[in-house]
């Protein structure tokens, strides 16, 4: 018989639900702590860019809560202009950054929404985990418009926590601190609003 007074529950993961999502290597195994990447903490951040970003993350949460996940990425992306333009925050869809290899431009890209001439938002609505590909697109993003922030906001995920991540380009964090790039790929996933 087993007492009421006494914990049979397993001891509580350390790790939030989504880490035990992300796989990071090619056999699907989940990074250990010393493993995972560093992250920014918020307050390395301009105050502002990270107001405006709260701002655009709780505007997706409150899609979402209408909306539940199964439609097409343009319905969120409807919904999500409509949050927006009620919050009084400005945003471009589909804004032309140019790309360049040795000064010359060799293509354009568009970013799905630019938010306040500051960051970009790439916006998803796929039953699956934002994985290291999702990642490295929108930093390759971030280094062309030379940004520091971007956001991925997948739509499709059951929980919309589940499916936020901040992503930063390292090139532009260390150039803001006087540092050398590195290998710095810390990515802030984040769980608020």
């Amino acid at each position: 018989m087993i007492s009421s007074s006494a914990s049979t529950a397993p001891p509580r993961e350390t790790f939030p639900d989504k880490q035990r999502n992300r796989t990071n290597d090619a056999n699907g195994d989940t990074p250990m702590p010393h493993q995972q990447r560093r992250s920014t903490p918020l307050e390395d951040l301009d105050p502002e860019l990270t107001n405006v970003s709260r701002k655009v993350i709780g505007a997706a949460i409150e899609v979402h809560k209408a909306l539940g996940p199964g439609f097409d990425r343009d319905v969120y992306r409807k919904a999500l202009c409509m949050e927006l333009d009620e919050l009084d925050v400005a945003y471009k869809l589909d804004h032309a950054v140019s790309i360049e290899y040795k000064g010359k431009a060799v293509g354009e890209h568009r970013l799905n929404m630019f938010v306040n001439d500051r960051f970009t938002v790439e916006l998803m609505a796929e039953h699956r985990v934002i994985d290291g590909f999702d990642r490295t697109r929108l930093r390759a993003q971030l280094r062309a418009a030379d940004l520091e922030l971007g956001l991925i906001i997948n739509f499709g995920e059951r929980r919309l926590k589940d499916g936020l991540v901040r992503v930063l380009n390292p090139d532009k964090l260390n150039a803001m601190r006087g540092e050398d790039g590195g290998d710095y790929e810390g990515d802030y996933e984040d769980d608020d609003s």
